[in-house]
């Protein structure tokens, strides 16, 4: 009989619903798995669960958003357990990505219907990656994203739309292992994966698994141009134009002139002016839908 344990954030998304225990416990009883469930009770919570649990558990489960799924994911990395992911999240990136269900009781199911992948990790000055990093606006409305008590793709989106005629860009010196460029930056992503959650698809050609990261710019566009590069952004079209360009790399020293806001997988992470890069290849096991890693 298999182990599992599901770590699980009741704050994350819309908040705790008890029904999602009853599908993870009927969906384990149906498929012969000893099931343990664990709840955070505090930032890093998930990461001290997880690494506790790798000598005791077949796999580890995080039921929650980007940030859940990071904390997992810490515990879990250069290790042999592999992560499942039930999304439970305002965006969910990674498991959108990686062509995870977003319905509860699909995505627990497809837990048994997987197998387990290695992927990609990076690091930002020293912190996990998993997802996507953002520096600059997108920084910006994560910091203030996470101090807020409204959640969700409308929420955010009220903010994004808020904020965005006051801030401006960033002058940006970036240092990759292949040449040295300057930028003039309203937002930077840094992408090993294809989109931040929502299916907003900031870096469409990134793989989990090409030992590569994309490191995006974005230029402030006028407010003509918004509405055409949103529908880009969640049509996964965006290409090379003056608004939009996209380096690859495996490593990167990125310098701005002010201190800037950031965030690593949606979770804000305060303000820095410079930023180190690295990408971890084929550090993190994952459990993956079969029928989509060819596009992972």
């Amino acid at each position: 009989m298999k182990k599992f344990l599901f770590i699980i954030n009741k704050y994350s998304g819309r908040g705790y619903q008890p029904r999602v225990e009853g599908k993870i416990l009927d969906a384990c009883a149906r498929n012969n798995t000893e099931c343990t469930l664990e709840f955070t009770q505090k930032p890093g919570h998930a990461r001290e669960l997880a690494r506790s649990g790798t000598d005791h558990f077949d796999t580890i489960v995080a039921v929650g958003g980007d940030g859940t799924v990071n904390e997992v994911a810490s515990g879990l990395v250069n290790t042999s357990v592999p992560l499942g992911i039930i999304p439970k999240g305002s965006g969910n990136g990674l498991a959108r990505h990686l062509g995870i269900p977003m319905k509860y009781d699909r995505a627990v199911n497809t837990l048994f219907e997987s197998k387990p992948l290695l992927i990609d990790t990076f690091e930002l000055n020293g912190r996990l990656g998993v997802n996507v990093a953002g520096i600059g606006f997108d920084g910006h409305v994560a910091n203030l994203f996470g101090d807020r008590s409204v959640r969700g793709l409308w929420g955010y989106t009220r903010l994004v739309v808020r904020e965005f005629l006051h801030y401006r860009e960033t002058e940006v010196t970036v240092q990759t292992d292949k040449h040295e460029y300057t930028s003039c930056d309203f937002m930077l992503a840094i992408a090993n994966s294809s989109q931040y959650g929502n299916n907003a698809r900031i870096a469409p050609h990134a793989s989990l698994t090409d030992q590569l990261l994309h490191i995006v710019h974005v230029a402030k566009p006028p407010a003509f141009y918004v509405p055409l590069f949103i529908e880009k952004l969640f049509t996964g079209s965006l290409r090379e134009n003056k608004f939009y360009k996209s380096e690859v790399c495996q490593k990167a020293c990125i310098s701005l002139t002010r201190e800037t806001p950031f965030h690593i997988d949606g979770e804000p992470c305060g303000r820095a002016a410079s930023f180190n890069i690295c990408v971890k290849p084929a550090t993190l096991s994952v459990l993956a839908p079969l029928r989509n890693k060819a596009k992972i």
